[in-house]
């Protein structure tokens, strides 16, 4: 039995896709519907975080942000009142490295394992199994963690003690804010000197710059919708870590500063649930009036 904590989008699709490769999992969500719409499935509910601990040897996590993870651990119903020793919690979840290494002390506190290991993809890379999970752990946490991640990943990145995982997504995410940052003023630039929006994303598209995700997200840049798959108010999460945990550490991230501060002007919008690719539409549209 797997536990699984969180079945949002990406907890839900891993729920599905364990299940589909014949592991039973007992899960918990903050919001009853998602539980109750996973029991229809076949996933066994649980009543709280220490009802996934009590139930499961192996408690993978995948929530949106650093306090409710805190929480899974220290609330009233978390995984210190019960008796953890010897169980494995892989936290999916991007949180700060700070924090991950605080709850890493817990488990180790309680004779438990604990990883980090948020994943890169989005729900047709969980679908498909082909997460690349990034993580920080001693190697014996990473050896017995192979096995439940196995049907959910193609790749397993050791990048060395608790919270490397955490602060290697921090920087492919803050990557990613920014690129959609620079992306909105380039394509302002251009309409400013009468290039089009469709011959500036075909010409971007051929370009050095242009990603695997570039191509995807074509649509969307180009007026469209398709499904969500990362939406800007998680986002903008992430990027908030990265200047919370750029500043700790003495490093400049001035960059990110402005990119969280775009974000930031899209979910008070309204737009945070919208897919990160729609932040470029967003932008355009808004950066001429707020600069």
């Amino acid at each position: 039995m797997i536990g699984l904590i969180g079945l949002g989008k990406m907890g839900a699709a891993i729920a599905a896709r364990l299940g589909e490769q014949g592991e039973r999992v007992i899960a918990w969500d903050r919001d009853a519907g998602r539980v109750r719409e996973a029991a229809g499935r076949g996933v066994q509910a649980a009543t709280g975080p220490r009802g996934v601990a009590d139930g499961a040897d192996i408690v993978l996590s995948i929530i949106t942000e650093d306090i409710g993870a805190r929480a899974l651990w220290e609330g009233e119903d978390g995984f210190l009142r019960t008796d953890i020793g010897g169980k494995l919690f892989i936290e999916m979840s991007t949180l700060q490295p700070m924090t991950v290494r605080a709850l890493a002390a817990h488990a180790s506190g309680r004779d438990a394992a604990f990883i980090d290991s948020p994943v890169l993809g989005s729900l047709p890379t969980v679908r498909q199994g082909k997460l690349v999970a990034l993580v920080g752990g001693t190697d014996a946490a990473v050896a017995r963690a192979r096995v439940p991640l196995a049907p959910l990943t193609a790749r397993i990145e050791h990048l060395g003690a608790v919270g490397a995982g955490c602060a290697m997504k921090l920087v492919v995410n803050n990557m990613m804010g920014c690129y959609l940052q620079v992306l909105a003023e380039s394509l302002l630039l251009g309409e400013s000197q009468g290039l089009p929006l469709d011959r500036m994303i075909e010409v971007l598209a051929a370009s050095i710059t242009a990603t695997p995700w570039f191509q995807a997200k074509k649509p969307i840049f180009l007026g469209g919708t398709d499904e969500t798959t990362l939406d800007i108010r998680t986002l903008r999460k992430d990027i908030l870590s990265v200047v919370a945990t750029a500043s700790a550490g003495g490093v400049p991230a001035p960059v990110a500063a402005v990119t969280a501060a775009g974000m930031s002007a899209a979910v008070h919008a309204g737009e945070g649930g919208k897919d990160i690719a729609e932040l470029v539409t967003f932008l355009r549209s808004a950066l001429p009036q707020r600069w």
